[in-house]
């Protein structure tokens, strides 16, 4: 059956079907209507996460997100006496196989949806229309998880598709209890969510939070759950850690032995770099002259003692209202920079300073702690240590940072409930062999 009525369909893209299956039941619980085995979950599971679905909500709505691209026929007659009661096929596929995928559903009792995933702006509302005519029970206007760490949305596509086509319209990518009720006014009807309820600690009242927010078109406020631009970089590294944002850049980003000078602070700017010799501290006080209020000074070092910075850079970077320092050399006068509390890295502590002889250059790409870091470069500094984000990727990075944390919560929230990591992630089965 097709809606009358906006609904939620919780995307479960898990690996894991037994996860999967206890978000869903507290999604239910919290207001979902439709329950969907996302593309993840059928490519680890197979067509045995759609009968678990069928078997634990038999009178559901269960999709089975397919993203068929060839063999229309066969995946969507598999999926259908399976259990599933949408098939999603690919906009990108060849008539002919939207056309069989659209034959087979009738057959086998299934709807196909056309996943419009992929398709520009300027093609969405034409590749609609095309779906629409081959015989698609309805659309999904659909921003795909890498386009969402790049800060974009679906709405523009969602705004050019709603009104073009009479089927149905849904809408996927990064919808939460804040943003759903814009999908809603622009005239979706099929609400997709997967990460704001997946990765909730509390599914069910994360479907909760989203079912009020469609019930009284209000938006409901979330911290997580959502993408930024580059107006949010500095907001969102607030919330997140160094491991998060190193996960995020496959087990990268980190400064080498590079450590903090006092625990509990972080460090949060984009970078004003330095080059200096050792023990030179000249241009690394320059510096501080140079950098604008919420800047983090990089000094590049060389890795090697005598010390650079101390307490009365320390005080100054603090009057200029530095956010930190990070040193790949050495800092001294430790206890006075604990005493101000000014969050300040480095490699090496030692009592002897250089001289300030002017040599090294300010502004000019560095490598601190065996990271090219360059000017205007974002810095996260924390008890772990300090990574770097390249400004060109910097949204994407913190973006991605945010989804790490994301998913630690959730995981953490099961290890809580009486799981071990070892057993919630599964490790035995991912292992490999040979």
């Amino acid at each position: 059956m097709l809606p009358l009525e906006p609904v939620i369909q919780v995307a479960l893209d898990f690996l894991e079907l037994d996860r999967a299956l206890q978000v869903a039941r507290e999604a239910i619980e919290g207001g979902a209507d439709w329950i969907e085995a996302g593309t993840p979950l059928i490519k680890s599971e197979g067509l045995d996460a759609i009968r678990a679905l069928r078997k634990e909500f038999p009178g559901r709505t269960i999709v089975a997100d397919m993203k068929t691209m060839d063999a229309g026929r066969a995946e969507v007659e598999a999926a259908a006496k399976a259990g599933a009661t949408v098939v999603t096929v690919l906009g990108r596929a060849a008539d002919s196989t939207i056309s069989e995928a659209v034959e087979a559903g009738w057959h086998y009792g299934a709807r196909v949806c056309c996943d419009l995933i992929g398709f520009s702006a300027d093609e969405v509302a034409g590749a609609a229309r095309r779906a629409e005519k081959i015989g698609a029970a309805f659309v999904n206007v659909h921003a795909p998880i890498d386009e969402q760490m790049l800060g974009l949305d679906p709405f523009d596509r969602l705004r050019r598709v709603v009104g073009t086509v009479e089927i149905p319209v849904s809408v996927a990518g990064g919808l939460n209890s804040e943003n759903v009720v814009r999908a809603l006014e622009i005239g979706a009807s099929i609400l997709v969510v997967g990460g704001a309820i997946i990765k909730a600690k509390d599914p069910r009242g994360a479907a909760a939070a989203i079912k009020e927010a469609i019930s009284t078109c209000r938006a409901v406020p979330t911290e997580l759950f959502k993408r930024g631009g580059a107006e949010q970089i500095r907001e969102i590294l607030a919330r997140v850690s160094t491991p998060n944002v190193s996960d995020a850049a496959h087990r990268g980003a980190a400064m080498w032995g590079i450590r903090p000078i006092c625990q509990g602070l972080r460090a949060i700017g984009t970078a004003v770099t330095v080059r200096t010799y050792p023990g030179d501290w000249a241009k690394p006080v320059e510096a501080i002259d140079a950098a604008e209020p919420g800047q983090v000074l990089v000094i590049d070092a060389c890795g090697r003692e005598p010390a650079v910075w101390g307490e009365l850079a320390t005080l100054s970077a603090i009057q200029r209202k530095l956010a930190g320092v990070v040193v790949d050399g050495a800092v001294r006068d430790t206890p006075e920079i604990r005493r101000m509390g000014f969050p300040a890295f480095s490699r090496l502590v030692c009592p002897n300073a250089g001289e300030p002889k002017g040599f090294g250059e300010i502004n000019v790409p560095v490598i601190v702690g065996g990271q090219k870091v360059g000017p205007g470069d974002w810095i996260l500094g924390d008890d772990d240590g300090v990574v770097v984000l390249p400004k060109e990727k910097a949204v994407e990075l913190v973006n991605r940072a945010q989804d790490v944390l994301e998913k630690e919560n959730r995981l953490r929230e099961e290890i809580r409930q009486g799981g071990t990591l070892s057993k919630v992630a599964q490790l035995l089965r991912w292992e490999k062999h040979g």
